[in-house]
C-alpha cells in the first residue's frame, strides 16, 4: 500500500473495501467518495485507487468474476430464475425499471432497471 504497510497489500486493500461496498449495497458515486478520503488520510504516496473504475480494474484482471442482478428498489425481489421474465414485482406491483419520460411526455418502460447489485461468487474469490 505504502513503504512501511506491512498489513496490506494494493489487491487486499482493493478487495476488502470492494468487498465492503457489495455488502451494503454502495453506489458506484459513494464508493469513490470514499477511496478519494481514503486516499487523502493514507501517506502521500501510497497506491489505493482513488476512482471506482481503478479499484474495478485491479480486482478483474485476477478473475474475481461478478455477476450482475437486477432487483426491486425495496429488496422484494432479484429479477432472475423464476422472476427473469417478470416487467414488475409480484407483491406491489411496481415496475423494475428507472422512470423515463420520453419526448412525448409518455412514461418509457424499457429504461435501465431501477436496481442492480452485484454478486461476487464464492467460488473464485476461494481461489
Amino acid at each position: 500500500m505504502y513503504p512501511g504497510c506491512a498489513n496490506f497489500t494494493r489487491l487486499s486493500a482493493t478487495l476488502k473495501l470492494f468487498s465492503l461496498k457489495a455488502r451494503n449495497g454502495w453506489t458506484d458515486k459513494s464508493f469513490t467518495e470514499l477511496l478519494e478520503l481514503l486516499k487523502e488520510m493514507l501517506p502521500k504516496n501510497n497506491m489505493l485507487p482513488i476512482r471506482n473504475y481503478e479499484a474495478k480494474k485491479i480486482l478483474c484482471p485476477m478473475g474475481l468474476e461478478y455477476q450482475k442482478i437486477h432487483a426491486y428498489p425495496n429488496d422484494y425481489v432479484l429479477y432472475r430464475d423464476e422472476f427473469a421474465s417478470l416487467k414488475v414485482c409480484p407483491t406491489c406491483g411496481l415496475s423494475w425499471f428507472k422512470k423515463k419520460i420520453d419526448e412525448s411526455g409518455d412514461e418509457d418502460k424499457d429504461g435501465p432497471p431501477a436496481k442492480v447489485i452485484w454478486y461476487l461468487p464464492i467460488i473464485p474469490r476461494f481461489k
